[in-house]
């Protein structure tokens, strides 16, 4: 693929780095004007996409470093070198998420309602960042005779090279298209402020437990000998959404029938 998008006086723009940003970008855009739409503040919205966003590439990167310890203590200026692939969506979910309860705390936000405007944006910056993933080769699948195989030939490109292989980068992409479509169809039918925040970590922890069996590059120790660590926290967290899913949904229907 295409690790590096252009050049421009002497600087390159790597495609992996350009398609992240872009998701970003694109994720802040859809939190404000859901934030507006509902009626809360839209700049409070905005401070704690840049927390979040911060806070999230920095728990990504750790959580990858984590995983393969030894090889950034020899060269640990490569840590920062993150647009040559290493960022684990889970090392960043658990910091965005961290901060991000920290700051709603301090501005006395609704926390499962803040939450809620968050989750189809972070499905579609997420989406939109596995692009990246794909043309930067980081995320590779295990090698296949299928139709859409997809050899890596690029002399730069962080997958395995000239073999077919599956194209994981884009079945998470479009699998997270698909979820976000399906919470902005959810987002106006939902029964109570949480509803949509924990039905996007229960179905994204599947998906990417399944999405794990077809991938090749160094996934870290396994757990229990069976599973990725990303297998296990997608399981453990798909778990504890759907209890908590049923806890709010019981409370909210004992607050209807109490209120009758």
């Amino acid at each position: 693929m295409y690790p590096a998008l252009l050049k421009i006086f002497g600087v390159t723009i790597h495609t992996y780095g350009f398609f992240i940003a872009m998701g970003f970008l694109a994720a802040i855009i859809l939190a404000k004007r859901e934030a507006a739409r509902l009626g809360e503040d839209p700049e409070k919205i905005m401070d704690l996409c840049f927390w979040f966003i911060v806070s999230g590439i920095i728990g990504a990167r750790l959580l990858f470093v984590a995983t393969k310890p030894t090889a950034y203590l020899n060269n640990p200026i490569e840590i920062l070198m993150i647009w040559k692939g290493g960022l684990v969506f889970y090392g960043g979910f658990i910091s965005g998420f961290i901060t991000l309860f920290i700051f709603i705390k301090k501005y006395a936000m609704p926390l499962w309602k803040t939450i809620d405007i968050y989750a189809p944006s972070l499905a579609f910056g997420h989406a939109t960042g596995r692009i990246g993933c794909f043309f930067a080769g980081c995320c590779y699948g295990k090698t296949c005779d299928l139709p859409w195989a997809v050899t890596f030939t690029h002399p730069d490109t962080l997958a395995r090279s000239g073999v077919p292989l599956h194209p994981t980068q884009l079945y998470s992409s479009v699998s997270l298209f698909i979820l976000f479509g399906l919470l902005m169809v959810f987002k106006s039918r939902k029964k109570f402020d949480g509803q949509l925040a924990l039905t996007y970590i229960m179905l994204y922890g599947l998906t990417r437990s399944i999405l794990e069996i077809f991938r090749d590059d160094y996934r870290g120790g396994a757990v229990f000998g069976i599973l990725s660590i990303s297998q296990t926290i997608g399981l453990a967290s798909s778990i504890i959404a759907l209890i908590t899913l049923i806890y709010l949904g019981r409370q909210k229907a004992s607050t209807l029938k109490k209120n009758a």
